[in-house]
């Protein structure tokens, strides 16, 4: 099936089985490989990406559901205003550690950032990064990071100008 779509911007035009997952598309495909494996079933976040502004774990997206999406993935938003903030933050909190699953991470506190208004509670961070795992830096500093980000209006500021300039596209 042949199958047209954006990812960071760009026009894609594949052909593809219909139920080759996005994952594999953006990593073999594409050669996006900021974009993780860890559980290849939804669970972990690691292949979390923006799909038509909603984070998806694109373990879990068949390309049969992507024509005319618009996707962007970690290194997608390396080119946002905003990135070199969000960077700063989760590395002065201690948030990194092994690095695996950070992308997925970053994705789902833009996602949080964008959709909830600041600053957020550690309930609200809690709940919206379900669905990601961190096997070494433990949470707390995770939780603190983005407390840190949503505290910080320019942070937002840019957050939303990136996010309309992304997908207004």
């Amino acid at each position: 099936m042949v199958t047209h779509f954006f990812v960071n911007g760009k026009k894609i035009k594949l052909n593809v089985s219909p139920k080759k997952r996005l994952l594999d598309i953006l990593r073999d495909d594409l050669g996006l490989t900021g974009t993780k494996e860890g559980c290849g079933k939804g669970e972990c976040g690691a292949c979390t990406v923006l799909m038509d502004e909603k984070r998806v774990n694109s373990c879990l997206i068949p390309a049969l559901q992507l024509e005319n999406k618009q996707i962007v993935t970690v290194e997608g938003i390396k080119d946002w205003s905003v990135y070199k903030s969000i960077e700063r933050t989760y590395i002065e909190n201690g948030a990194v550690q092994c690095g695996f699953c950070i992308s997925g991470f970053v994705m789902s506190t833009l996602s949080l950032l964008k959709n909830h208004s600041t600053p957020v509670t550690t309930d609200q961070i809690k709940k919206s990064m379900g669905g990601n795992l961190c096997r070494c830096t433990g949470y707390s500093r995770i939780i603190k990071a983005i407390q840190e980000l949503s505290n910080n209006e320019k942070v937002i500021q840019k957050i939303n100008k990136d996010w309309r300039n992304e997908f207004s596209r």
